[in-house]
Parts: structure tokens; C-alpha cells; sequence
């Protein structure tokens, strides 16, 4: 696993697209139970070099139930984005991810956690490329019928506080599904 983040850190696949140059975020172990998978790092997180080191990633641990201590233990949380790299800006924020990284590192990261009982699919790119044609008309569909896409995933929309509209209009994510991603949490990291 060592040899493979610092193959994945050392990548300069699409170099010459990247506006901030390359920096890929990962963080993975082969001990690690839940696996974390979103769109791209924004330029925080690019600068720090710590995946979800933003206020995507403080809801995202709010709605996980978790400390900041536990979703960075990599034996217990792993983190490996659609895109690694910042991918830059866009005309309504940050541009989607890049194409090149899931191909290249998700299937041969992913033989490398042989432990992992819950896959967090966040957004529409995520789920997208993890559900195929399983997935519903829209995210909010998606996140709506969660069920259908477990034991094996849970499906939530991004956290980015630019999601604030789409939550208000959605108020049964934070009744109903936030409660039931916590308890699958807990029970993935005290078994």
C-alpha cells in the first residue's frame, strides 16, 4: 500500500489541465473499514495537502457522526476522491473531476482494502460511476431511495455549504438519513 499512495502522490497524468498543478489527496490503509469517496479536492484541501480540510469536510464528519480523529485514522477511514487533483475553477464553482483518475487508481486501491464494509458514494460523480445505471433520475432521488444501494454503499449529496439550498428544500436527509449514516458508521468502526 505504501509503494502505491506514493505512486498515486508522485502522478502527473493530466499535468498540463491542472490550473494549481498536480497535488493528489488520497488517504487509504489496507485496515480501513469505510471508504470515502467524493468529487475532487477543492483549493484548500490542495494547499494543505489533507483530504476533506474544509467546511465540506466538518459536515461531512457532523453527518457521519465521527471526530476528527477518527475520520482521519486511515486504518479505520480511507479517503480516495473521482479526481485527485484540484481540477479548477468554473464558471458556478470548482470544475468536475478529472476522468483520468478513477480508471487509473480506484480498482487496484480498492484490491488493496480488503476490510472495507461501507462505501460512502458523495454526489452525483461518485454515484454516477459506482452505481452505473442503478442510479436514479437526479441526487435527490438517489439519496431518497439510499436503501437500495446498501449493504454495499450509502449515497449522500456533497456537504459543501453551497449545498445549503438543496438541503433546505430536503429537510428528510437530516431527519432520516443522516441517523441512519451514523448508525452504519458506528457500527463499521466498533465491530
Amino acid at each position: 500500500m505504501k509503494e502505491l499512495l506514493s505512486t498515486i502522490r508522485a502522478c502527473q497524468v493530466c499535468k498540463e489541465h491542472l490550473p494549481l498543478g498536480p497535488r493528489p489527496i488520497v488517504a487509504a490503509d489496507s485496515k480501513a473499514q469505510i471508504l470515502i469517496i467524493g468529487h475532487a479536492p477543492g483549493t484548500k484541501v490542495h494547499k494543505t495537502g489533507i483530504p476533506w480540510d474544509d467546511p465540506s469536510g466538518k459536515q461531512l464528519r457532523k453527518w457521519m457522526g465521527i471526530t476528527d480523529q477518527e475520520f482521519y485514522d486511515v486504518t479505520k477511514v480511507a479517503q480516495m476522491p473521482m479526481g485527485f487533483c484540484y481540477p479548477g475553477k468554473g464558471k458556478t464553482g470548482d470544475l468536475p473531476p478529472r476522468t483520468e483518475c478513477a480508471p487509473l487508481w480506484h480498482e487496484v486501491l480498492l484490491k488493496k482494502m480488503p476490510n472495507l464494509k461501507l462505501t460512502i458514494l458523495i454526489g452525483q460523480y461518485a454515484q454516477r460511476h459506482y452505481l452505473g445505471d442503478k442510479m436514479e433520475k437526479n441526487l435527490t432521488e438517489t439519496v431518497k431511495n439510499y436503501m437500495n444501494y446498501a449493504p454495499d454503499y450509502f449515497v449522500i449529496p456533497h456537504p459543501s455549504p453551497r449545498n445549503r439550498f438543496w438541503l433546505s428544500k430536503n429537510p428528510w436527509f437530516e431527519d432520516e438519513v443522516v441517523p441512519k449514516l451514523q448508525e452504519r458508521v458506528s457500527k463499521q468502526l466498533n465491530s
